[in-house]
């Protein structure tokens, strides 16, 4: 008779029959295959600061340039793999862990990897930074005042976070606490898109990632 399997408890729900598998194709076969260097650029800022916006831009620059990426859109992955988070504290620490686990698998595949999510808590930025390799994590601030996102508002989210109708609601009565030392600062009010995502590659480009 076969004997049934059972998972082992370690430490809470980890089963000690849990072990990292070594894939054959190593992280550094999939970089020289790319021929670029991987990192998570990290676009952060308020709700209509035009992170998503910025990351697509780059995106496209840097297909052009024939560098292997992928874009990862706070509002497409609440669709999917963080359907289930709300927009608590404790929900958007969790949301930017999930991402911070999925970033690391795109770098270690060897991409740049663009995530565009409000992320407000400096912790957390940080929690995703010190999971990667020193240089993989760069720091997109997207720097916009509230009062130009508030005016731009695409999804009226001011408009309901003003009335109410939405809690949470970072900038209103949610803190986003700014980056200290990113290493891109990005000003959308004063600058077109197009400038903006140039300014992300030239960063790249001048500390050796392409």
């Amino acid at each position: 008779m076969t004997t049934p399997y059972v998972e082992k408890e370690v430490d809470g729900d980890k089963s000690s029959d849990v072990v990292w598998h070594q894939a054959s194709v190593s992280h550094d076969d999939h970089v020289k295959l790319n021929g670029h260097k991987p990192a998570v650029l990290w676009f952060t800022g308020l709700s209509g600061s035009g992170k998503s916006t910025v990351a697509n831009a780059v995106d496209l620059m840097l297909h052009q340039l024939n560098a292997k990426t992928y874009v990862l859109d706070g509002d497409n992955v609440r669709h999917g793999l963080n359907g289930d988070l709300g927009f608590s504290d404790v929900d958007r620490v969790e949301n930017i862990r999930r991402i911070g686990e999925v970033s690391k698998l795109f770098v270690d595949a060897g991409l740049l990897v663009s995530t565009a999510f409000i992320s407000p808590f400096i912790a957390d930025r940080e929690m995703v930074r010190e999971q990667l390799q020193a240089g993989q994590f760069v720091e997109v601030f997207v720097d916009t005042p509230i009062e130009v996102c508030e005016s731009r508002d695409p999804k009226g989210l001011y408009k309901k976070a003003r009335a109410g109708e939405i809690k949470n609601f970072t900038g209103i009565d949610s803190a986003y606490e700014l980056p200290v030392n990113p290493e891109v600062h990005v000003e959308t009010a004063n600058k077109s898109i197009e400038a903006c995502a140039a300014q992300v590659v030239s960063y790249l480009q001048a500390n050796g990632y392409l």
